[in-house]
């Protein structure tokens, strides 16, 4: 009277299809949705393929980094000879009518047969170099009678001196100059031993 129905043929009352008949219709319906997906599922990249990506990038940036700094030196140091072949354009630019003066102060000479006011010529033109470097931070050293130093004069010879100049510079040879306060000519000058 009843016939044998196996487990998975029991039908459902409300779809009226049968177990294995409703797992093949969710497999089909599962295929057709993946196919529907315009997304490609990657596979997922193993530890190895990760870490030899990450390498690359870090190699890339590197690169780019080591390129971007050997640039920057090469930059430098053009930057570096231009400025070291202009560097005293400005002070060699101010001494041009110090330079001027003197030419004039030449011609004036050979037809001058008064040597007073040639050397008040001379003497201006003198004044004239003097205050131009002395703009550009040049100053002379002032040495005669202070405590000999080393750090500011070179000792060409010693002379017996009274005991209250000893170790005092007693005569200047030739002077000193600081450029900006920094040394850049010692003066040579006789001390009094």
């Amino acid at each position: 009277m009843f016939s044998k129905k196996k487990k998975n043929d029991i039908e459902d009352p409300i779809m009226g299809n049968t177990a294995d008949e409703q797992v093949t219709n969710v497999q089909a319906e599962e295929s057709a949705d993946a196919d529907s997906t315009p997304e490609e599922v990657q596979p997922e990249l193993s530890v190895e393929e990760k870490l030899q990506q990450e390498v690359a990038a870090l190699n890339d940036k590197y690169l780019r980094l080591f390129a971007e700094f050997d640039n920057y030196k090469r930059r430098t140091q053009k930057e570096r000879a231009e400025l070291l072949k202009t560097a005293g354009k400005d002070v060699i630019v101010s001494m041009l009518p110090v330079l001027d003066d003197f030419d004039r102060a030449n011609k004036a000479m050979q037809g001058a047969t008064d040597v007073a006011p040639i050397l008040e010529g001379l003497a201006l033109v003198h004044h004239k170099l003097k205050s131009t470097l002395n703009q550009k931070g040049l100053k002379e050293m002032e040495t005669l009678h202070t405590t000999f130093d080393t750090d500011l004069h070179e000792a060409i010879t010693n002379i017996p001196a009274p005991e209250e100049l000893k170790g005092k510079v007693m005569d200047e040879l030739e002077k000193g100059y600081t450029l900006n306060d920094k040394v850049i000519r010692f003066a040579k000058v006789v001390v009094g031993s």
